[in-house]
């Protein structure tokens, strides 16, 4: 294909594209004043436009690729399962791929999660959490437990179950109407803490807030839902060391199961397999998706203990079962890519090198410090969050309306990578394949974009 003919065919997308599609989390009049950016092929850790442009993969394709793109072992793997089956249904029959996916997932949880439900997002995860916490406990007789405790600036997917533990007012605040009664507490936002405090010297006042909400609702609280170590799509928020493994004190004081969701979190970002091993903690029901298939397909788990799985056992006349499901709940191609891509992950190491490449990354931005519009760098393994400032030293942000976020990632484009802002706070979570004189280079990108879209605003 020549030059004219890649424009053309770029400009015939382009305008099909303005004509019929409705973007996720995108203001469409923004969107159709701009040229898109189409993404047409991959390879490694980089994606390729329609224009033939090369870009670093500087949010895993929405944090969820892993490996890269177009790796051997997954493609292999997911044309192996189009030669027997692309979808069977779980709702009274098995499947090869579904049992093989849940039996390497087990090998990969921490020791005491082996009940694995499927689903196919993250937001469904959570939302079978949500309903199976509940129910466990009116199974058990604690029929008084129907409340839920989550954090401010929470994000746990768009269906309304999730979005009423959600607590991000700019996503959430519109849809209030339509969803149940949930008790937040402060999040643990160090860099802007809402009770007006500091480390250390605070004594962690953010957790002292969820156990007083726990006591003043004794017996009533089903389950706390938290992401653990980092708070993702309100802008990378780091918790403190020691703040997940209160929560766990917590919640065992007060009756109450601990749900994790790591669909952001897991398979390796934080530098651990998944965020809790950090702190030793066992969530009673544990959610993924994004990389559990490595970015390939659609996929995920809500993981429970054993002691929630049995409360659900029961003759068939005692009606205990655990009414929910999805049509594509344990998909055999979704299966497939995600027990090759965990096959991967464990063989090769993956996770043990992150580490090592999370701290190059941390080299790569030091320089950031110098700048004179960032707040803070705030990184866990390869999460990272640069929080954009009008003025350093009194912190003040940038209006919403001057989309600083946005004008950074802008500028990464023109410089061959593609970053996704959360408002104020820029973002980068690379594949955990990428090596570290591409973390480098990223690095180097971002913190360009930065100079050269905050000089201008």
């Amino acid at each position: 294909m020549d030059d004219r003919e890649r424009r053309e065919r770029h400009r015939r997308l382009w305008e099909a594209d303005h004509r019929h599609l409705w973007h996720p989390f995108t203001q469409m009049r923004d969107w159709l004043r701009e040229e898109p950016l189409i993404v047409d092929a991959a390879e490694g850790v980089h994606l390729v436009d329609t224009l033939g442009n090369r870009y670093l993969d500087g949010v895993s394709s929405l944090w969820c690729n892993v490996h890269g793109h177009r790796v051997p072992e997954l493609d292999a793997a997911v044309r192996a399962q189009l030669e027997r089956v692309a979808h069977s249904t779980l709702l009274g029959l098995a499947s090869t791929a579904s049992i093989e996916c849940a039996e390497e997932l087990v090998r990969h949880l921490p020791s005491g999660l082996t009940r694995v439900f499927f689903s196919d997002a993250g937001a469904t995860a959570v939302e079978i959490a949500i309903k199976m916490a509940f129910q466990h406990h009116q199974l058990r007789g604690d029929e008084r437990r129907t409340e839920f405790v989550a954090l401010h600036g929470g994000y746990h997917g768009d269906t309304l179950g999730s979005v009423s533990v959600g607590g991000i007012d700019l996503f959430h605040r519109i849809f209030k109407p339509l969803l149940f009664d949930v008790h937040h507490a402060p999040q643990p936002y160090c860099y802007r803490c809402p009770l007006g405090k500091a480390l250390p010297g605070c004594g962690m006042a953010c957790a002292d807030e969820v156990e007083r909400i726990l006591a003043a609702r004794e017996g009533r609280v089903a389950a706390l839902v938290v992401e653990p170590l980092v708070q993702g799509a309100d802008g990378m928020i780091t918790q403190p060391p020691g703040y997940l493994r209160r929560l766990r004190e917590l919640c065992d004081r007060h009756g109450a199961l601990l749900v994790c969701d790591e669909v952001a979190t897991g398979w390796g970002r934080t530098g651990t397999t998944f965020a809790v091993e950090q702190e030793g903690v066992l969530p009673d029901i544990l959610t993924m998706a994004k990389g559990l298939t490595g970015g390939y397909l659609p996929l995920a788990a809500t993981v429970t203990t054993e002691q929630v799985f049995e409360s659900f056992l029961g003759e068939h006349a005692e009606k205990r079962t655990f009414f929910h499901g999805h049509t594509y709940a344990g998909n055999p191609l979704a299966c497939a890519a995600a027990t090759a891509s965990m096959t991967l992950f464990r063989e090769r190491g993956v996770g043990a090198a992150v580490p090592a490449k999370a701290a190059a990354l941390a080299r790569a931005l030091a320089p950031a410090a110098r700048l004179p519009h960032v707040g803070e760098v705030r990184q866990r393994g390869l999460m990272v969050g640069i929080e954009l400032v009008r003025d350093r030293a009194t912190k003040e942000e940038y209006a919403y309306a001057l989309q600083a976020g946005h004008r950074v990632i802008l500028e990464a484009r023109k410089l061959g990578a593609i970053l996704r802002p959360l408002g104020n706070v820029v973002v980068l979570m690379p594949p955990l394949a990428m090596t570290e004189a591409e973390l480098t280079r990223l690095a180097g990108i971002t913190l360009a974009a930065i100079e050269a879209a905050t000089a201008r605003l």
